[in-house]
Formats: structure tokens, C-alpha cells, sequence
């Protein structure tokens, strides 16, 4: 098609179709440079065709990495932060219910060790644990500042007409002892939650245990089966012996279990990290 047969104003340097992402927004984050999806659509469908691999070395909050898998792109997405790692892994299951590797991170005790006495290390470490059992970041981008002594949210189906409920997640990557379960303990009652989870790099002593003990147990409404309310894990135990906290199902609604990614594109996907 030559230009001057077309109708219309031809496509400007400048893009002012497309809104930018204000703080009401559905799709903001509150990351600081996060860009609107129609925007890297654009870019993507412009510049590749399916089936073509989107490399995005700074994805930050991952925005182009859900447009590419969007349009039936294979991507690689590569950041240093574990926020950054957390956000977009949360991002992905819920648009399209991936659960993507990540390659590079502490697979073993005294990488994450190391990992927690690094530059940065206590937040770097809190949101790499976070990662392991799923659980999304609070505090958006911002690493300091008081947290009311939670550092993550896992969410799961309390109610038959989908109401939510919630495990609150504290992380420790020094010295840990009976007055933080207590804390947490103090934490998912005045939050409501109904479960809360201690994640420790060092082994929890004998009063810790007791201590968890002492929350006694949720009981789902929808199945009926018991959680402990207090639920303590090592890295040792998420890395080495693969566990994963006791909780109820998250039941998606029917938009959103129409929305995932057929497994037959999951795999293809999968075997771009193989």
C-alpha cells in the first residue's frame, strides 16, 4: 500500500493515543517507570512477528514481557532485584496462569546466605523468600519505611461467591526468637488474616515452634480442612526438601480461568529457558 493511496493521517513520531498510566489506573503498580501494555503492544507488534523472541535486559516491573506473551511472542526477561522478580512472576500467573522459571538465583542455603550479606542484602533476601512460596511484595518499590511487620501477601478463596482471605508473610534473614512469632502472631489479628507465615535463613528454636503452636488452627469454609495459623519454614526446608505452606485453594473466577495460556503454548515457552 503506497502512501498515497492511504486514507488518513499516517502514524507520527509522536504517539498521543495512548494514556498514560495515572495513579487510579488499573494497571499501575506504583513502579515509577512502569509504561501502559497498549504502548509496548504497539512496539512489539511493529517489530516482530509471532513466534519471535522479545528480550527485555531492564524489565523492571515486566510490562514488556506481558505484551510479548500477549501477542504470541517468546521472551526472556532479565532484571537484578527479586522485586522486580516477584512482581512480574505475579503479573504473569495472573494474566495468563504462567509460572515461569527464573534462572540465577540462590538454589542452595549459603548462596542465600550470602545473597542476605550482599549490598542491599535484607531486601534482596526478603523478596527472593517471598518468591519461593509465591507470595507478592508489600511496599510497592519503596524498601524502607515501617511495614506493620508484614512483607508479603498470599491470597486464597474463603468464600463460595469468591471473597478473598489472606496469609500474611513475615521474612528474617539474621537472628530469630519467640517474640517475632509473637509478633506475627499480634500482626494477623489486628490485620484479620487468616494465616500468617515466618520465613527464617536460621533455624527456629524450640520456643518458636511452641510458640506457633499456641495461634491454633484456621478452618477453611469452603473444604472444611484445618491450617495451622502459624506456619514456620527454613530455606533449608523451601530449597532442600521442597515444602510449601498449608493453604487453602485460590479459586479463580471463570473470566479469569478463560484467560490462561493453552499448555501446548506454555511449553513452547518454557523450552526458550531449557
Amino acid at each position: 500500500m503506497y502512501l498515497e493511496e492511504s486514507r488518513g493521517i499516517p502514524v507520527q513520531d509522536v504517539w498521543s493515543d495512548v494514556t498514560s498510566l495515572s495513579g487510579g489506573h488499573k494497571e499501575r503498580l506504583g513502579w515509577q517507570t512502569q509504561k501502559p501494555v497498549a504502548l509496548l503492544e504497539r512496539i512489539v507488534a511493529a517489530s516482530s512477528k509471532q513466534g519471535d523472541v522479545v528480550l527485555d535486559p531492564f524489565c523492571g516491573c515486566g510490562t514488556a514481557v506481558i505484551a510479548a506473551e500477549k501477542l504470541g511472542r517468546r521472551w526472556i526477561g532479565i532484571d537484578i532485584t527479586y522485586l522486580s522478580i516477584a512482581v512480574m512472576k505475579a503479573r504473569l500467573k495472573d494474566s495468563f496462569g504462567l509460572n515461569v522459571p527464573v534462572i540465577g538465583q540462590p538454589t542452595e542455603v549459603e548462596g542465600a546466605r550470602q545473597l542476605a550479606q550482599g549490598d542491599d542484602g535484607r531486601y534482596q533476601f526478603q523478596w527472593w523468600a517471598l518468591n519461593l512460596i509465591d507470595a507478592r511484595p508489600l511496599g510497592g518499590t519503596e524498601k524502607k519505611g515501617s511495614d506493620r511487620g508484614i512483607d508479603g501477601r498470599v491470597t486464597f478463596t474463603i468464600g463460595p461467591k469468591g471473597e478473598m482471605g489472606q496469609a500474611l508473610v513475615s521474612v528474617k534473614s539474621g537472628h530469630v526468637n519467640s517474640a517475632m512469632v509473637r509478633d506475627l502472631k499480634g500482626t494477623i489479628e489486628r490485620e484479620k488474616a487468616e494465616i500468617g507465615i515466618f520465613i527464617t535463613l536460621e533455624e527456629p528454636t524450640r520456643e518458636m515452634e511452641l510458640e506457633a503452636t499456641t495461634a491454633g488452627i484456621y478452618t477453611s469454609p469452603i473444604s472444611g480442612k484445618d491450617y495451622p495459623r502459624i506456619q514456620i519454614f527454613t530455606i533449608r526446608e523451601l530449597l532442600e526438601e521442597h515444602k510449601k505452606p498449608m493453604l487453602p485453594l485460590l479459586i479463580l473466577p471463570t473470566y479469569q480461568q478463560a484467560e490462561r495460556i493453552p499448555d501446548k503454548k506454555a511449553a513452547e515457552q518454557k523450552e526458550l529457558f531449557g
